[in-house]
């Protein structure tokens, strides 16, 4: 038990005047110890290289503090990076809620007369033409995003980028919001995705880089969270207006996006600037005064220690690969690192996202009415919700690997199961049913699984120098697997007017979830209770997938000024 705590019980159960004398005494004196290391310097560290004796050293014990940290204790430190964190990954949400939004309204009965046209058999319709070239922009638009923001992130900072999005969210909204044809609502989506995709690739990036291991994996994972909360309001907006007979029932959903803008801008104008990309700027001094607001001032930090260590780390990747740009990101180990990170999040496509999460649309297809469907949708989205939250009770204690196969394999059978009972020969209500229900199962464990875990890969598992360019390359590999699948293929699959397949869509899906789930056993590795110094040394060692989890690191060795 550390001694301030263990002090902390022993006076709450026995209390004593001369006990809390010295407790006082002693907080005073490491308040005055904390003060004098707070007012040290760090800018020499931007000048001296690995064979520095005081770098090493400062490295070495702010590795030691951060493997000592219990998860208790890293909330009640660094409970404020924990709120920044969460206030900036909230961008997400926006994000959640335009995916499920936009992909919703084809099966949405105002939204088809408005944009679509009356057939014989099925009433009103969208071209599927036109759904895929809705799904195939917005992708389009996050990609374009995502890329812009691996660029200015690198030259500005998150803060910035972030709030210069806001602001021309703001705008575009108003194109979708009076679009009076389906080419304008093209244009709309297209320019609203961008912004979109900054949102998407800052979220887990900043998260990462502000959390300490402790935290870091709840974290990340919150970004997915936000994901099934944009949902979750999006199918409750939707079921609720549904019925309502005029253009404002899809109007007011496009009208709401809104809100987010302007209070969310205000969060990230008073956010602290990521520590780690102010020490790769060169600006320690501002690196160290960040650190500070995103953690208790009561508690003893060591902030030069935590400098030294990211410097140490910015020193050792700049030793492999001096750039920051997406070119860096194929060479070397980092080649490795960006292959991970873009089939991680490309495994959210390949395991029949594009099936599952079009469930209003999939629902009516099966024979289910309108109203009922998007019912349905909002209680899949609440489980979405639940399970994301079920998963960060087992998060600290199972790997990220062992989480997201288990997980993946389990989606894998789902999917097999759906593509069986829409084979099955005179299709009942019943079968239909039961496929409907097996996508909110699905739903339930992937955001028990797959769903959370990828946004903590991804966040982790490339390097300092090159974390944001790594986290939009493999956003934008989600993206193009997106338009491919969910956009070309998808829409068509399941739309009368195309391929009409139905429920035996899963069998395409089960196929490429089965592939990708033998690609994660052999090339997934663990990175938890990993800092990102020791993941770069396990990298540059070449350490296989399956052996990253019981690698052993000679600190002493690693930390040695011999380099």
């Amino acid at each position: 038990m550390a001694p301030r705590l263990q002090f902390f019980v022993v006076s709450y159960i026995k209390p004593n005047s001369v006990v809390t004398t010295t407790s006082r005494k002693s907080t005073m004196a490491d308040r005055a110890t904390a003060d004098e290391k707070a007012e040290a310097s760090v800018q020499h560290y931007d000048s001296v290289d690995l064979t520095n004796k005081a770098l090493n050293e400062g490295a070495k014990q702010a590795t030691a503090a951060e493997h000592n940290l219990t998860f208790l204790q890293a909330i009640k430190t660094y409970k404020r990076a924990a709120i920044w964190s969460v206030l900036i990954s909230t961008t997400v949400i926006m994000e959640g809620y335009d995916v499920t939004l936009l992909g919703s309204f084809f099966g949405y009965p105002e939204f088809q007369k408005k944009y679509g046209y009356l057939t014989e058999n099925d009433g009103w319709q969208l071209d599927a033409n036109w759904m895929s070239n809705l799904n195939v922009i917005a992708a389009v638009g996050n990609i374009i995003g995502a890329m812009l923001n691996g660029y200015l992130t690198a030259k500005f900072g998150h803060r910035i980028v972030l709030m210069g999005s806001m602001v021309l969210l703001v705008g575009f909204i108003f194109i979708v919001f009076f679009a009076q044809s389906i080419e304008v609502m093209f244009v709309g989506t297209l320019f609203c995705n961008i912004p979109w995709g900054v949102f998407a690739t800052s979220g887990p990036a900043y998260a990462a880089e502000v959390a300490p291991l402790a935290l870091r994996g709840y974290l990340t994972a919150y970004v997915n969270l936000c994901w099934c909360i944009g949902q979750f309001i999006s199918a409750g907006v939707l079921k609720g207006l549904v019925n309502v007979p005029n253009q404002w029932s899809y109007r007011v959903p496009f009208a709401i996006q809104w809100v987010w803008p302007i209070p969310l801008t205000i969060f990230v104008y008073l956010a602290p600037e990521s520590p780690w990309f102010l020490v790769r700027s060169g600006k320690l001094e501002e690196a160290k005064k960040s650190l500070m607001r995103l953690s208790a001032p009561e508690h003893d930090i060591d902030y030069n220690a935590q400098i030294a260590l990211m410097v140490h780390t910015n020193q050792l990747e700049k030793e492999e690969r001096k750039g920051v740009n997406y070119y860096d990101a194929f060479r070397g180990t980092n080649r490795r690192r960006t292959e991970i990170a873009c089939m991680a999040f490309l495994s959210q496509i390949t395991n029949g996202g594009a099936l599952c999460y079009s469930g209003s649309f999939f629902f009516q297809q099966t024979g289910i009415d309108a109203s009922t469907s998007y019912g349905i949708s909002l209680g899949g989205t609440g489980i979405a919700f639940v399970g994301t939250i079920i998963s960060w009770f087992y998060l600290s204690k199972f790997g990220r690997r062992t989480i997201w196969f288990t997980g993946f394999s389990f989606l894998v059978l789902i999917l097999l199961l759906i593509g069986i009972l829409a084979t099955v020969p005179n299709q009942t209500k019943s079968l239909a049913w039961a496929q409907s229900l097996l996508t909110i199962v699905w739903l339930g464990a992937y955001s028990m699984s797959v769903g959370p875990i990828v946004y903590t890969i991804v966040a982790e598992i490339g390097s300092t120098r090159l974390r944001t360019q790594t986290v939009v390359l493999a956003r934008s590999t989600y993206y193009v697997g997106n338009i491919i699948c969910g956009g070309l293929i998808q829409p068509r699959l399941l739309s009368p007017t195309a391929w009409n397949a139905k429920g035996k869509t899963a069998w395409f899906w089960f196929v490429l979830a089965f592939w990708t789930n033998v690609w994660g056993y052999f090339r997934l590795p663990e990175t938890k209770d990993r800092t990102f110094e020791e993941l770069d040394i396990m990298f540059q060692k070449g350490v296989s997938a399956r052996k990253f989890a019981d690698y052993q690191i000679d600190v002493d060795e690693e930390f040695s000024t011999q380099r």
